[in-house]
C-alpha cells in the first residue's frame, strides 16, 4: 500500500486573495513536480483534496498526470488543523493507494504518526507543492519511500 502526501502548492496571502487560489509560482511549481512524475506512471485508488481552492488546484494538476482507478473528491477531516487519527485509521483499514492533498500542519502529523506513532516528532519536512511518498507492508509498517519538491526541479 502507498500513501502520497502533498502540500498544496504556494498561494496569494488572504488579504490579496481570500479564497487563496494558487499564485503563478505556486501553479509552475506543482507543474514542474508533475512533469517529473509523469514516467512514474503512479496510479491511485483515490485522490483526496481537502476541498479548500489550494489544495483543489494542486490535486487538479496531479490528477492529470497520475491514473486514478476510483475517484478524485474532496474529502471532509483534511483541513489543516484537524484530527489526524481518524484517517489513519480509514487509510490503514482500507488498504489503497491513496494520494492526499492537504496543508500543514496535517499532512506534517499524518505523516509523523504514521512512521513513528506520534504525530508531534516532526518526521518529514513538507514543501508546498512537494510530494512525500510512504510505503506500508502487511505488518502495517511504514516507511519513508521518497520526497520531491520543486526546488530540486529548476
Amino acid at each position: 500500500m502507498k500513501l502520497f502526501l502533498v502540500e498544496h502548492a504556494k498561494v496569494a496571502p488572504k488579504d490579496v486573495d481570500p479564497e487563496r487560489r494558487l499564485t503563478e509560482d505556486g501553479k509552475r511549481d506543482i507543474q514542474k513536480v508533475s512533469v517529473f512524475i509523469k514516467p512514474l506512471s503512479l496510479s491511485v485508488d483515490c485522490l483526496w483534496h481537502s476541498g479548500k481552492k489550494r489544495a483543489e488546484q494542486t490535486a487538479e494538476v496531479l490528477g492529470e498526470v497520475i491514473e486514478v482507478r476510483k475517484e478524485t473528491i474532496a474529502r471532509e477531516g483534511l483541513a489543516p488543523n484537524d484530527d489526524v487519527t481518524a484517517i489513519r485509521d480509514e487509510i490503514i483499514s482500507g488498504r489503497q493507494d491513496i494520494m492526499i492533498v492537504g496543508h500543514q500542519p496535517f499532512v506534517s502529523k499524518l505523516a509523523s504518526l504514521l512512521l513513528t506513532g506520534s504525530e508531534w516528532s516532526s518526521t518529514v519536512v513538507f514543501r508546498q507543492g512537494g510530494i512525500v511518498c510512504l510505503n506500508c507492508n502487511e505488518e502495517n509498517q511504514w516507511q519513508l519511500n521518497w520526497i520531491i519538491i520543486p526546488e530540486l526541479l529548476n
